[in-house]
């Protein structure tokens, strides 16, 4: 049974998943398709961005060239495309199997089999990792197989270890909105709150980067721990981050599955 509720929550996600997956190809590929170009005018580009109070750039990611694979990677895949992605996805698979299906009644359903509700939450969240891991393998995919096309001569590797932190970065957001939903049981609120949480975090990283004064205030942003450039650049890895990513995601779980376990699902 739960083999059959994992499958079922695949199914459910293949729209989902095949949309955002062409996006986060087609805009990867694209944007490698320019790096040799940016490569070219490095200088140009570097006096340009020269223009820009330092703060600034350092809050969009851009404190170095964007020449540098790794500063490339973080400003426009990184910084931009994927946290949308990943706060799109997580928060619609998450929500799904607690609060959106009980708010349409179909929860009766499946917890009518003998599936336990331990097992039918458990094979949801499974689903979630699956589908989140194929997204960011899939917009590292984007990048790597365009820019062997065009020998902007990325390193694999790297990238694909940038990739398993956008991968906990978006596994983070679905454990903590995983629980929200099974506390609220209502969609709406579940998706309000994880939204404006992150948007709250990435205006608390802008304001830490443009203010040295509130420098602390990035301690406090999840975006503060995303930054993959050095690592594609230097293969230094941001361990806290990537503990801080972990745990949170492990965390709101398996809270979740504690207490769907007693959860009255009438909204």
């Amino acid at each position: 049974m739960t083999a059959l509720s994992f499958r079922l929550e695949l199914r459910r996600s293949r729209v989902l998943a095949v949309g955002l997956g062409v996006v986060v190809f087609v805009y990867g590929g694209v944007m490698a398709a320019f790096y040799p170009i940016l490569v070219a005018n490095t200088a140009a580009i570097n006096d340009y961005m020269k223009l820009f109070p330092k703060e600034f750039m350092a809050a969009f990611g851009m404190t170095g060239s964007l020449a540098d694979p790794g500063i490339f990677f973080t400003t426009y895949i990184g910084s931009f495309l994927w946290p949308v992605v990943a706060a799109i996805a997580a928060i619609v698979l998450a929500t799904r199997p607690t609060a959106a299906d009980a708010e349409r009644g179909w929860s009766d359903l499946p917890l009518a089999t003998p599936l336990t509700r331990v097992d039918y939450l458990g094979a949801a969240i499974l689903g979630q990792v699956v589908v989140l891991v194929a997204l960011a393998l899939v917009a590292v995919a984007g990048v790597l197989a365009v820019g062997t096309l065009v020998g902007a001569g990325f390193d694999g590797p790297r990238f694909l270890a940038a990739g398993t932190v956008l991968c906990l970065f978006a596994c983070a957001i679905a454990g903590a909105t995983s629980l929200v939903a099974v506390i609220t049981l209502s969609r709406g609120v579940a998706a309000s709150v994880t939204a404006g949480t992150l948007i709250a975090m990435y205006l608390l990283n802008m304001v830490a980067q443009v203010q040295p004064d509130f420098a602390w205030l990035g301690d406090l942003s999840a975006f503060r721990y995303a930054g993959v450039g050095t690592l594609i650049d230097r293969g230094t890895a941001d361990w806290v981050g990537i503990g801080v990513f972990a745990l949170v995601a492990v965390a709101g779980w398996m809270a979740s599955l504690v207490l769907f376990r007693r959860r009255d699902l009438l909204p």
